[in-house]
């Protein structure tokens, strides 16, 4: 085995390593959290390095559903907001809305873009300024990708219309909706995506 095969690894075993699907694999490269080049054909080639590290500070589980299990059709709900503060009254809130969904929290873009990687959720809320990959660089990383595809974006910022429009705006298709967390709009969007997918079951 060349020194070169003993440090890099292709995507694919990359993805193998991680648990993870080929398409999260590619996600999370071209987001930058694991390290790679491209060889001279154009495929790509990942640090080995950066593999373990991503495995040493986020492990990635495997999702092995149970022989003849149904699965509750529930809404899967993924907030990225860096106030501590602000992510439990999130998750406090939506616990009381007596809907089903599932809550999971992300302190940052990086974080958020490992989740949705995980498990794609149905609708996002993510905050803007927001330290390391902010809001608008994970609105970004995901615009182009196959997990953008059946998932809506909601903003909830302490920026202005003015200060978004400044910085790049957003995707058509995300809304947008300026702090305090306009929780009453919230759950009417949630409410609504509800009633839509109970209409095609």
């Amino acid at each position: 085995m060349s020194q070169t095969t003993t440090i890099y690894c292709t995507t694919r075993e990359a993805a193998e390593m991680l648990g993870v699907s080929l398409r999260t694999a590619q996600l999370w490269t071209e987001s930058g959290l694991l390290e790679a080049w491209k060889t001279e054909g154009g495929h790509r080639r990942i640090s080995r390095a950066s593999v373990q590290r991503l495995l040493a500070g986020e492990r990635v589980p495997r999702s092995v559903p149970v022989a003849g299990e149904r699965r509750i059709a529930r809404m899967k709900i993924l907030v990225v907001e860096d106030d501590v503060v602000l992510l439990k009254l999130y998750k406090t809130v939506i616990a009381n809305w007596g809907l089903p969904l599932d809550v999971s929290v992300a302190g940052n873009g990086v974080e958020g873009l490992i989740l949705v990687g995980r498990d794609t959720p149905d609708l996002m809320i993510t905050d803007l300024a927001m330290p390391g990959m902010d809001g608008f660089e994970l609105i970004r990383s995901l615009a182009t990708s196959s997990f953008r595809e059946g998932m809506e974006i909601v903003v909830v910022t302490g920026l202005d219309a003015a200060d978004v429009e400044a910085r790049g705006g957003l995707p058509d298709g995300v809304r947008l909706f300026p702090k305090p967390v306009p929780f009453t709009e919230l759950r009417a969007i949630v409410a609504g995506m509800l009633e839509r997918r109970a209409s095609y079951l």
